[in-house]
Parts: C-alpha cells; sequence; structure tokens
C-alpha cells in the first residue's frame, strides 16, 4: 500500500488539482480530471480507469467505502484539510469524503466496439458540457457503443460533464475529433471491413418520424449544436435524417432530451427484434 502524503498549505501541487476543475488547457496538458461522488469514482475503479492520486479529509471518520479504495487502489493516497478538499469538490459547505484523480484515455477510435449492433452518438460542437454528460448517461442507458464529440466544442472531462453523467463516462467510450473528416475515415474503414454503419441526423423536417426508421441496423445517430443544429458538413454526410414529432407547444427539443427519445426508439425496436421468434 502506497504511503499516505499530507499537503497541509496550497501548494504547487494543490493549485495544480485546483486548475483541473476550470482550465481546459491543463486538464488536456497532464491528461488527468477530477472525479467526486460514491457511484462515479466506484465506476472508475470497476471499469479500470487509472486512477492517479485519492484525495481525502484526513482528520475525518472515512466510510467502509473510502477506506476499502485507500487500501485496494494503487493510486498515492494524499490526506488534506477539509476546505482545501472541499475546493476541489467545489463544495460551498461539506467537503467531499473523496476526490479521485482519474487519468484520461486517448481519442482513440479503437475504444469502440463496432460490431454488426453498432449503435453510436455524434454531438456536433456542444456547448454545454451538462449536455454531454446527459447524453452519456443516455447512450449508456439505452445500449450505445460510445459517443463522439466533434469540433469546437465543450469538453467530456469538464466537472460539470463527469457529474451529468453520474458514472456512465468511465462504463461508455467518449472520443474527441477536430473535423467530420476523422470521423469518416473511421466509418468507412468500418464499412470496408463489412459493417454497414449509416448516418441518421436528426431535424425537424427529417426524412421521416423516428418510429419509422429502422434503427436495427448499425447506425451513427447525430446530434445538432443546441442552437444551430447540424452542420452544413454534417448534414450533407447523412444518409438519412429523422425527426421526433411533437404535439405540445413546445417547436424544440433540448438537446441531451432529443438524444434520449431517439435513443430510447433505437433500444425499443432492438428489443422487440431480438423477441421476435427465429
Amino acid at each position: 500500500m502506497p504511503p499516505v502524503q499530507r499537503i497541509t498549505s496550497r501548494n504547487a501541487r494543490f493549485q495544480q488539482w485546483e486548475s483541473l476543475l476550470n482550465n481546459r488547457n491543463k486538464r488536456t496538458r497532464v491528461r488527468e480530471f477530477l472525479v467526486q461522488g460514491v457511484r462515479p469514482i466506484s465506476m472508475a475503479v470497476r471499469y479500470g480507469w487509472p486512477v492517479k492520486a485519492l484525495l481525502y479529509d484526513g482528520n475525518r471518520a472515512l466510510s467502509q467505502w473510502a477506506e476499502d479504495l485507500l487500501r485496494t487502489v494503487d493510486a498515492e493516497r494524499i490526506a488534506m484539510a477539509p476546505d482545501m478538499l472541499a475546493d476541489l469538490g467545489e463544495k460551498n459547505e461539506h467537503a467531499p469524503e473523496l476526490v479521485a484523480v482519474i487519468e484520461m484515455p486517448a481519442d482513440d477510435f479503437g475504444r469502440f466496439s463496432a460490431g454488426d449492433n453498432f449503435l453510436g452518438v455524434l454531438f456536433d460542437r456542444p456547448t454545454s458540457p451538462g449536455n454531454i454528460g446527459s447524453i452519456i448517461r443516455s447512450a449508456d442507458a439505452f445500449g450505445a457503443h460510445g459517443l463522439i464529440v466533434s469540433g469546437h466544442a465543450a469538453d467530456v472531462y469538464d466537472p460539470k460533464s463527469v457529474r451529468a453523467s453520474t458514472g456512465s463516462l468511465f462504463a461508455l467510450p467518449a472520443v474527441r475529433v477536430p473535423r467530420p473528416n476523422d470521423v469518416m475515415a473511421w466509418v468507412e474503414a468500418q464499412r470496408a471491413g463489412g459493417q454497414s454503419i449509416v448516418l441518421v441526423g436528426t431535424d425537424e423536417k427529417g426524412d421521416c418520424d423516428v418510429f419509422d426508421f429502422d434503427f436495427t441496423q448499425p447506425a451513427l445517430l447525430l446530434i445538432g449544436n443546441e442552437t444551430s443544429g447540424l452542420s452544413s458538413a454534417w448534414r450533407d454526410l447523412c444518409d438519412h435524417t429523422v425527426s421526433i414529432p411533437m404535439t405540445g407547444s413546445a417547436s424544440s427539443l433540448n438537446a441531451a432530451n432529443a438524444a434520449t427519445a431517439v435513443l430510447y426508439e433505437a433500444s425499443r425496436q432492438r428489443i422487440a427484434a431480438r423477441k421476435r421468434p427465429a
């Protein structure tokens, strides 16, 4: 078991961890981000994400969960004052029990499992990290195999995204890519290997209603920017577009809500197909 280190002042190490909360460039450069909460930290450990350090209140009696993590996880153990831990946990009153420093994985399509039943989501230039986390949570819940965040976008590893995913970030691969060409090179490679992935965009004037499209085939669902929708480049690349019928006075859905509705329909179709007699 690694020895316990104690940090009693806001030294350079503490300031580096603090910068991971609001400095995207620093997160990207050191390839680390902060995680708090029982489920998210437990999921990170369960799915084998490298834990660089576990930060905790050295003056507090810890739960069995926290004690077990400190005993079994191969990571630095850092004891610190509660007010410092509260700052890293972004808590105004009570410090979290633990904050984990987690290593980011590479933005590599090799993390995806693109089989005959592939279902992926692409989020085009999202501006809200909370929406990224919410879509990760829905994609995980409804059986998708990965999320692609495309273009100039909010960060997958922003604390708001990590919190909104409620731990699903660690179960569902999320890959950041700068350009549509990067995605299409991967899609074409899958097609050349026999996986006929179709690109399905969401649009209020889609080719058909979402429940009339066959989502039992390998598919990449495209969700547009919260304000402007899909870029013209992605619209041109879509094989099909689908719309979500709405009967109320709302003119549109939040991007995360729209993604959830389509993912649910895709999951429903796939479950129904498995239940049909052979």
